[in-house]
């Protein structure tokens, strides 16, 4: 035997059915503010840029050992203030500003790198251009001897 089941023809959803009976909507923001206060409170601390800050003080003993100093005395100071200030950031717990700073710290640090090299090249491009032109003065004078 088989039953049949008749369906209403027109589901309705009263409001009464979505209202809280038990509590107002002032309540129910009330509650869903307090428990974001306590999610934001509850937030970790944010984490140091600590890969920046020694990548930025590895840059700065590398241009420090390749005697970058005697060429590019600015860039290398600046990059060492601001590892520097990127340290007291952190300190302050502003991360985003230390992260900033290290990586400014470390690209003064590549600066000041490159410009010594720069420079080190150059003194070598004089250097062999000064012993070139006294090995054309020779061989002109040895030229003239015979």
């Amino acid at each position: 035997m088989v039953q049949t089941i008749h369906l209403p023809n027109e589901t309705r959803i009263h409001d009464d059915f979505l209202r809280f009976p038990f509590a107002s909507k002032g309540k129910i923001f009330g509650t869903a503010m307090l428990g974001l206060l306590l999610l934001i409170g509850c937030a970790s601390k944010p984490v140091p840029p600590t890969a920046e800050l020694q990548a930025a003080e590895q840059a700065i003993s590398s241009a420090e050992r390749a005697r970058v100093a005697d060429y590019a005395s600015v860039e290398l100071s600046e990059a060492r203030d601001k590892l520097s200030a990127a340290q007291s950031a952190v300190k302050q717990e502003k991360m985003v500003e230390a992260q900033r700073l290290a990586q400014q710290a470390r690209v003064d640090a590549e600066l000041a790198s490159a410009k010594a090299e720069v420079a080190k090249a150059r003194v070598v491009n004089e250097q062999m251009q000064t012993g070139t032109d006294t090995l054309k003065l020779e061989m002109e004078r040895k030229t003239g001897d015979q």
